[in-house]
């Protein structure tokens, strides 16, 4: 399956709450959770260098329509309520197109 949507998030957690912020996301990837699903190819979680309450996410999907189907389910919006409560503001998305690249974690 090859990635045609995806976007890169910027999350600032309130202060001190970084470590929680990425328990959270990572459990994106857990069995049921939109990570684990078939259509999400890339799921990838950072923390800034120069500040532990700043969180990327880097996600490439199968298509548009498949992500927005499975972060309309159950599992993703447990996660999405949650993560509310832990940031200090408004979070920064920037949707793309992916051409090539590789992934190996």
């Amino acid at each position: 399956m090859i990635a045609t949507y995806g976007f890169n998030a910027t999350l600032t957690a309130r202060t001190g709450m970084g470590d929680r912020l990425v328990e959270l996301l990572l459990t994106g990837l857990d069995e049921g959770s939109p990570g684990a699903s078939e259509h999400c190819l890339v799921y990838l979680v950072s923390r800034s260098a120069s500040d532990p309450d700043v969180v990327h996410v880097t996600e490439g999907w199968s298509s548009e329509e498949d992500h927005h189907r499975v972060f309309a389910g159950e599992a993703a919006q447990l996660i999405v309520a949650q993560i509310d409560g832990l940031l200090a503001e408004e979070s920064e998305y920037t949707d793309y197109v992916p051409v090539r690249g590789k992934a190996a974690f």
